[in-house]
């Protein structure tokens, strides 16, 4: 796991960042070439979504998100994204490319694996597909089993570092 992706894993929701490192471990284990797990973002705060969510409205560009600042999983450290990093320096968001010649696509045995933890894939979604995007939406907490949403996630109460307190 490279120092980028250890950085960003630390500023995820205190309760994700263990599972988010195991996740990662295991799709590095399992891409057995050259192509390695970068998580591109993480945690993203309600400003860098307002800014995001301006291109292709406000500002020049093609639309990158439909959602507004709170809207988005990654607001509250409970979403990645990710690509592969090819040979430790080239970037790939190529989901059909093979790179450890095993007949499945590298970045599908990563959705595997993201699902087997219980993760979204952006890739599934029905409109605006987002093909390097995973997100959390049902945790583990002593309270029992949160379903969360954007819609739930924003009136709930915030820690001192700023957390959602699940």
């Amino acid at each position: 796991m490279d120092k980028v992706t250890l950085e960003r894993i630390e500023k995820l929701h205190p309760l994700v960042r263990e599972e988010v490192k195991e996740i990662i471990k295991e799709c590095d284990e399992a891409l057995t070439g050259p192509a390695k797990v970068r998580i591109t973002q993480g945690l993203r705060s309600f400003e860098e979504q307002e800014k995001l969510y301006a291109i292709g409205r406000i500002t020049n560009g093609k639309k990158v998100t439909n959602a507004k600042a709170g809207q988005s999983i990654h607001n509250y450290g409970l979403a990645v994204d990710i690509c592969l990093i090819i040979n430790q320096k080239t970037a790939s968001w190529d989901t059909a490319k093979d790179w450890d010649n095993d007949q499945v696509a590298d970045w599908y045995e990563c959705v595997k694996i993201f699902a087997r933890h219980g993760w979204d894939w952006g890739g599934n979604w029905k409109t605006f597909k987002d093909m390097p995007h995973f997100e959390k939406k049902n945790i583990s907490t002593g309270k029992g089993l949160i379903k969360t949403s954007w819609r739930t996630l924003i009136k709930m109460k915030r820690d001192r570092e700023g957390y959602v307190i699940l």
